[in-house]
C-alpha cells in the first residue's frame, strides 16, 4: 500500500471510528470497538477498499498510533479523540508528570486565557508529555504556540488524568490558573 492510500484510509478510519460510524452504518460497541470484517465490508459502500493486512500496516505504522486491535485482531478502535459521547475507553486514572504540554495557535489564545482548555466536541482535552509532540499538534493549524500545563498541581486539586494506549494524556478540562502562557 502506498503512502497516499495509507493516509487516505487512516483519515477515513478516524472519521468512522471516532466521529461518524453511521457514515457507513458501522456498529461500535460501548468501548469503541468495531468488527474488522464489518468495517471492511461496509467501507466498500463509500468506495473505500482495504484488507485486514492493510489495516495491520496502518495500525503498526501510524505515527500517532491512533488505532489499536483487540487481542485476537478481530476488532479495531481509535485510541482517543472520539466525539461520540457513548464511547467508554475504560481508561483508568493515572498520575501525570509534573508538566504536560498543549499545542495550539494564536487565534485560540484569547479564548484559552478566558476559559482554559476545553474538550469542545471531544471527550477530553488532549495533552502531550513532550514538547515535540505538542509542536506537531500545533503545527497542524499554523504557527504553533505551546502551553505548559501544571498537571501535578491539577491532580493535587482533584482533577483526573488518563493516558491513552498511544501516550496521549487526557483530562476533562484545564482551568486557566494551571496554564503557563509563556
Amino acid at each position: 500500500m502506498n503512502t497516499k492510500d495509507k493516509k487516505s484510509i487512516s483519515k477515513f478510519l478516524s472519521l468512522v471510528l471516532r466521529h461518524q460510524p453511521e457514515h457507513i452504518d458501522l456498529k461500535l460497541d460501548k468501548n469503541g470497538w468495531a468488527n474488522i470484517e464489518e468495517l471492511i465490508e461496509k467501507s466498500k459502500s463509500k468506495n473505500i477498499k482495504f484488507t485486514t493486512t492493510d489495516l495491520e500496516e496502518i495500525v503498526i505504522t501510524n505515527d500517532k498510533k491512533r488505532f489499536a486491535f483487540n487481542e485476537d485482531k478481530t476488532k479495531i478502535r481509535a485510541n482517543q479523540g472520539h466525539s461520540l459521547k457513548t464511547i467508554d475507553l475504560q481508561l483508568k486514572p493515572v498520575t501525570p508528570p509534573e508538566i504536560l504540554y498543549h499545542g495550539t495557535v494564536a487565534k485560540f489564545i484569547e479564548a484559552i486565557k478566558e476559559n482554559g482548555l476545553q474538550k469542545m466536541s471531544r471527550q477530553h482535552v488532549h495533552l502531550s508529555k513532550d514538547l515535540d509532540t505538542a509542536v506537531k499538534v500545533g503545527t497542524r493549524r499554523g504557527k504553533p504556540i505551546i502551553l505548559s500545563v501544571r498537571a501535578l498541581d491539577m491532580l493535587n486539586n482533584g482533577f483526573l488524568f488518563y493516558c491513552s494506549e498511544n501516550g496521549v494524556w487526557l483530562t476533562d478540562n484545564v482551568p486557566v490558573k494551571f496554564i503557563d502562557f509563556k
